[in-house]
């Protein structure tokens, strides 16, 4: 967890700094002695409201052999920096905690309880999959969750919890739909995980929109560091066409042949398994979802010439280079230009941006309300949905009220099930159709309560 850093600038010694009873006062001072605040990596600025500070807290794992977020955290940050040099959030100065939950549910815990006993408001813009260890103590004490990543099922259950995607759940069908189109036989490569369990159904789903058959399931290791043995078994499971092998188009492009890997940070190790394999048989069809392809993992892997390139992939939201994403890449420059943790094509950091713009509205709301902003203000403002959260087009318009919940089994909190489908293109990745697909009808159960 990141402490307060002081904010005086280096020149001043924090004996010249005039404590003054009155606003007046104090900037008069600061104008006598040049020792203004200045903006600091918590947040704090010159302009920043007097109103009563909020706290609250990011989390994602960092440094772990598994799935690294350190990017979200790093844009909560520039967040509070930005936000703060305008003068806060209604007047609220944001002073943005952050935790490392290590993909551990120990310290998945810990962050849940650090944010407990700084009084946090909310916990914004996360990534955890130790949902049962971190949702159990912000429940008790009331403390929303705004903004999870998506990828443990207490974040699609939990009363005080706010998602602001449709998680893996959305993605999988997405994926399973872009793939009905064209894939008479998929291989799914998922981890061996608990929550690996959940892709199969999930994927079908979508496959079954188009009368496509299920897909077959590869189970992989979930941290191997080569993957050999599961990209064969997705090739041998989708054959190829026999009209390939023995002729001049061996190499060619497998018809109908599809196979789908979602092992999150660890996919580039099974697609660098998958391309050699590929050297010596018919090429099927590659697909993702966003979040185990992005395009820093195209760039890494070559770009034109990435064994990606003409990958389908499914996303959340708007392709990096959509003009949409203009506001955030803007504050990336002017408060973290020289932050490499953030990557404004992850879809981490994107999830975090889109997480804290729910946080501004429902805290203008409370404010204009004439409350205080406490976690249970902030509940209450996100339960009632009198304000629509407008993104700027990045979602649809979000809220959290019950008629507002799609009826997806096992994810009834689930209120966006768009999804954007991308593809790899000359080394970027690209939308493949304009606007977003709405994924709730495949979702939903076959009937919704009235």
């Amino acid at each position: 967890m990141t402490g307060w850093r002081r904010s005086f600038p280096r020149f001043c010694h924090r004996a010249t700094v005039i404590r003054s009873a009155t606003a007046g006062a104090a900037a008069m001072a600061a104008l006598l002695t040049g020792c203004g605040t200045l903006p600091g990596a918590d947040g704090n600025a010159a302009g920043a409201g007097d109103q009563a500070p909020l706290t609250v807290m990011t989390w994602a794992p960092s440094g772990t052999k598994g799935t690294n977020m350190a990017g979200m955290p790093a844009m909560a940050e520039a967040y509070a920096r930005w936000v703060n040099a305008k003068g806060g959030i209604a007047g609220h100065r944001l002073h943005v905690l952050t935790c490392n939950e290590r993909n551990e549910s120990v310290a998945a815990a810990r962050c849940a309880q650090k944010a407990v006993a700084a009084h946090a408001v909310a916990v914004v813009g996360s990534y955890s999959r130790q949902g049962r260890s971190f949702m159990g103590p912000l429940e008790a004490a009331g403390i929303p969750y705004i903004g999870g990543y998506g990828v443990s099922s207490e974040e699609f259950d939990s009363p005080l919890s706010y998602p602001v995607n449709g998680g893996q759940a959305a993605l999988l069908a997405g994926n399973g739909r872009q793939l009905a189109a064209e894939c008479k036989r998929v291989s799914l490569v998922r981890p061996d995980t608990i929550q690996g369990d959940q892709m199969p159904p999930i994927l079908n789903s979508g496959l079954a929109t188009g009368g496509r058959s299920p897909a077959h399931d590869i189970r992989a290791p979930e941290n191997a560091t080569d993957y050999t043995g599961a990209a064969q078994s997705a090739l041998d499971e989708v054959g190829a066409d026999p009209e390939f092998y023995g002729t001049a188009e061996f190499g060619a492009r497998a018809k109908g042949a599809c196979v789908t890997a979602t092992l999150g940070e660890h996919t580039d190790t099974f697609f660098d398994s998958f391309r050699r394999l590929q050297e010596d048989n018919p090429k099927v069809q590659m697909a993702s979802v966003l979040g185990s392809v992005n395009q820093t993992l195209v760039d890494r892997t070559g770009g034109k010439s990435s064994p990606l390139e003409g990958a389908l992939v499914t996303g959340w939201y708007p392709d990096a280079r959509d003009r949409r994403w203009g506001p955030m890449r803007d504050v990336i420059t002017e408060h973290a230009f020289n932050d490499n943790r953030i990557d404004p094509a992850d879809a981490g950091v994107q999830t975090t941006w889109i997480a804290y713009t729910v946080l501004r509205v429902m805290v203008e709301q409370v404010t204009e309300d004439g409350q205080d902003v406490t976690a249970r203000s902030l509940q209450q403002a996100l339960d009632r949905g009198d304000r629509a959260v407008d993104t700027g087009g990045l979602t649809p318009k979000l809220r959290w009220r019950y008629d507002d919940m799609l009826a997806v089994q096992s994810f009834p909190r689930i209120v966006n099930a768009m999804v954007t489908y991308q593809v790899v293109r000359d080394g970027r990745l690209v939308a493949t159709h304009s606007g977003f697909a709405d994924l709730a009808k495949t979702l939903e159960k076959p009937r919704r309560d009235a």
